[in-house]
């Protein structure tokens, strides 16, 4: 996949410190091209999640800036469709069918309702869920819930795709088959993707650069260009090689080695 030029979304000199006097982030700079897939990788607390809710509009940085396309976050959530986010957990609406759900957003941003059901069959379909759509949340799986998720957030049709940890709870041949389907979409429709992981195997998989985060209080780290072609094989030894380049990173970013 070609990586354009354009920057997306910028963090520069972030801090965030929580009322509770929680320093998250502390001077976070990344600068983020149009077609990137970016994996923020680090241990828990280390402000991964923060700043992808600031890149989402739902937080605002302590310091420094946050832009999306040039403006501020809030400004592009509330004036377009180009910012959608998937959650670690699907967040299904129970009374509603898996065509409802992923209507939802369509119906909120008020497009008409013959061109929303289109959309949402299309991206169902997308997903390998345009057989369930007449289903509801508690007839599907674990797996089939975070691709109803993750269709919602597609309906859209979003230029930038947040998604915070979204196969963490995923039995692992179900998370890697997703990982997949992700890689299939993201190739497709030529967005650009910010996810969130503690996986180095998964950051190595699918990222084409990795955000290697420090312990609390959050930094970035390093910055590990993932030089492997799509599909990837988990197996070769340049797959191995990268795993282990990021391990040695993240154990260097917690404190507990030293890069060689």
């Amino acid at each position: 996949m070609v990586v354009m030029e354009n920057e997306v979304v910028s963090f520069e000199q972030v801090d965030k410190i929580y009322n509770t006097g929680t320093v998250a982030l502390n001077r976070l700079n990344l600068s983020i091209k149009e077609g990137e897939f970016i994996s923020f990788l680090g241990p828990s607390g280390c402000g991964k999640s923060t700043a992808l809710r600031m890149v989402a509009g739902l937080g605002d940085p302590t310091k420094g800036k946050v832009n999306v396309f040039g403006q501020d976050p809030k400004a592009v959530i509330q004036k377009t469709n180009d910012v959608a986010f998937v959650f670690q957990e699907a967040n299904l609406l129970p009374w509603r069918t898996v065509l409802d759900n992923v209507l939802l957003p369509l119906e909120l941003r008020g497009s008409d309702k013959k061109s929303r059901k289109e959309a949402a069959i299309q991206v169902l379909e997308k997903v390998g869920l345009k057989d369930h759509i007449k289903s509801y949340p508690r007839q599907l799986s674990g797996g089939m819930k975070m691709r109803v998720s993750i269709a919602r957030a597609m309906a859209a049709k979003p230029k930038l795709l947040l998604m915070d940890e979204p196969f963490a709870a995923l039995d692992e041949l179900t998370r890697q088959t997703l990982q997949m389907d992700l890689l299939n979409i993201w190739e497709k429709e030529k967005m650009t993707i910010l996810f969130v992981t503690h996986n180095v195997y998964e950051a190595v998989y699918l990222s084409s650069r990795i955000a290697v985060m420090s312990a609390r209080p959050g930094r970035l780290s390093t910055l590990i260009d993932v030089n492997l072609p799509y599909p990837r094989e988990r197996t070769n030894t340049e797959f191995a090689d990268l795993v282990n380049v990021a391990s040695q990173s993240l154990e260097h970013s917690m404190g507990r080695k030293e890069l060689v």
